[in-house]
C-alpha cells in the first residue's frame, strides 16, 4: 500500500498522528531569564497547530537548572507552572496536532558563561579549540547523580503529561548527555554505565524505563537519536542500531533519526555527499538500515524541502514520518500547502554574508532561524529577506544581555 503525507500513523502505545508531518525540535530561547514558560511560546507553537503538522516537537526543555544549553532555555523541575504549560500544551494541540515535549540535559555541552560547572559521563574536554574555550572540562558523574538524572528524566515526563503535552521525546542525539553517554569518544567510564557498548547504553535504556514507568503505556515515549557522532572514536551506526533494536524491544513509539554533535554538525548538513543531497534527507540511508531490522515507526530530519522528496521517502519505506524544521520557519503553514497537494518546494536555502569565517560558522545560520522563531511568537510573518551577518550581530547582543541578567539572577 502506498502511504501519502496524509495517511495516519498508530504508534505502538496505540495513540495516532494525524498525517506524516512532523516539526522537529528547534530550540526556542524563549523562556524568561529564570527559564519559566511564556506566552511566546503558545504563540509560536498555536501558528504550527494551525499550520497543518500532525506532530509538533518543542526544544530541548530541561531537567535541571543548573545544566541549561541556551540563554532562555525552559527548565522543567516542578509544578510552578503548570498553568503556563497547560496554555502552551492547549495551543500546541489544536486542529487535532500531537505537542510531545522534547527533554533533554546538555552534559558538558552546557556553556561555561551559563553554568559554574558542567557534568558528563567522564572527564573529557572539547577538543575543538575553538569551542574548548566557551565550556568548562566537565566533571564525571557520580553512579548516585546517574540515578538523580534518571529520576529527573521522569519526572520532567511525568510533568508534561500531567500539563497536557500529548508525548515526549528523549534526546538522544547531537552530544547531549544521552549522547555523551552512547560513545566511547565522550564516555570512557570503567562502571556498570561504560566500557562495552551494551555499558554505555544503559543510561538511555534507564532513562526510557523510567519515563515509561511514569508516564505509563498508553502515552507516547520516543527518542532522538544520532545514526552516528562522525568523529573519530566516535558513536558508530552499527552500535546506533544496537540501541535502535533495544528500544524497539521494549516498545518505543518513534525513533526520530539525526547525526552529528557540536564538533561535527551534520545535522545542519555539513559535510553530506551529493547523492544524499539528491535524495533531500540526510539519513535515509542509515533508516533504510534501521528498517530492515526492526518495525519501529521512524522520523527522519533533515534536508527535505519538496513534497516529491517527501513523497518518494515514504513510498520506499525508508521513514514513516518526514522531519521539517527550517521550513516551517519560513513558512508556518507549510504543512498545509504539501497537504492540499500543491508541488511545494520550501525557499529554505543557505544563509551567506560573503565572509568565509561567519559562513563557515553554524552559529550563524542558527541565529538568523532564532530571530524567525522569535517573530512569529509575536504574531509576526518571518523575515525571509533578513541579512545573516545583521541577525548574527543582534542574537549576539541579546544572548550577551540574557547571559547578564541570568548572572544577576543567580548572584541575588
Amino acid at each position: 500500500m502506498t502511504v501519502t503525507l496524509d495517511q495516519p500513523l498508530e504508534l505502538p502505545c496505540g495513540a495516532t498522528l494525524k498525517n506524516r508531518l512532523g516539526k522537529s525540535a528547534m530550540s526556542e530561547t524563549l523562556g524568561t531569564t529564570d527559564n519559566r514558560v511564556t506566552a511566546k511560546l503558545t504563540r509560536l507553537y498555536r501558528a504550527w497547530a494551525r499550520g497543518g503538522t500532525g506532530l509538533s516537537v518543542t526544544g530541548n526543555v530541561m531537567i535541571d537548572r543548573r545544566a541549561l544549553g541556551e540563554p532562555c532555555n525552559v527548565v522543567l523541575e516542578d509544578r510552578r507552572d503548570m498553568d503556563r504549560l497547560k496554555a502552551w500544551a492547549r495551543a500546541g494541540r489544536e486542529n487535532g496536532t500531537h505537542l510531545w515535549m522534547q527533554i533533554n540535559h546538555p552534559g558538558k555541552q552546557a556553556p561555561a558563561a551559563l553554568n559554574r560547572e558542567t557534568v558528563s559521563p567522564s572527564a573529557v574536554p572539547f577538543s575543538d579549540p575553538n569551542l574548548k574555550r566557551f565550556f568548562h572540562v566537565p566533571r564525571a558523574l557520580t553512579v548516585a547523580e546517574i540515578e538523580d538524572l534518571v529520576r529527573r528524566f521522569g519526572e520532567t515526563a511525568a510533568l508534561a503529561k500531567e500539563a497536557g503535552f500529548s508525548g515526549v521525546q528523549i534526546h538522544g542525539a547531537h552530544g547531549y548527555l544521552v549522547s555523551q553517554f552512547l560513545s566511547p569518544r565522550h564516555n570512557r567510564r570503567e562502571d556498570a554505565y561504560g566500557g562495552s557498548a551494551e555499558n554505555r547504553r544503559r543510561f538511555v535504556l534507564e532513562v526510557y524505563d523510567e519515563i515509561r514507568r511514569r508516564v505509563g503505556d498508553d502515552f507516547p515515549v520516543s527518542i532522538k537519536l544520532n545514526s552516528a557522532d562522525f568523529q573519530k572514536g566516535g558513536f558508530t551506526e552499527e552500535e546506533s542500531l544496537a540501541v535502535v533494536e533495544a528500544l524497539d524491544a521494549r516498545g518505543i513509539d518513534l525513533i526520530e533519526i539525526s547525526g552529528g554533535t557540536y564538533e561535527a554538525p551534520r545535522m545542519a548538513g555539513q559535510g553530506q555527499r551529493e547523492s544524499t543531497r539528491r535524495r533531500e534527507a540526510y539519513f535515509l540511508s542509515y533508516a533504510e538500515q534501521v528498517r530492515s531490522r526492526v518495525k519501529v515507526p521512524l522520523m527522519v530530519t533533515g534536508g527535505f524541502r519538496s513534497r516529491e522528496g517527501m513523497a518518494a521517502a515514504l513510498e520506499d519505506g525508508a521513514t514513516d514520518v518526514i522531519g521539517l524544521a527550517r521550513p516551517l520557519v519560513l513558512d508556518p503553514a507549510f504543512s498545509n500547502r504539501l497537504l492540499a497537494g500543491e508541488d511545494a518546494v520550501s525557499a529554505v536555502a543557505p544563509i551567506r554574508t560573503g565572509i568565509r569565517a561567519v559562513d563557515n560558522a553554524a552559529m550563524m545560520e542558527v541565529s538568523w532561524y532564532t530571530l524567525q522563531l522569535a517573530r512569529i511568537a509575536r504574531g509576526k510573518a518571518p523575515l525571509a529577506d533578513a541579512g545573516g551577518l545583521s541577525s548574527l550581530v543582534k542574537v549576539a547582543g541579546l544572548i550577551g544581555w540574557r547571559r547578564l541578567r541570568m548572572g544577576r539572577l543567580r548572584a541575588g
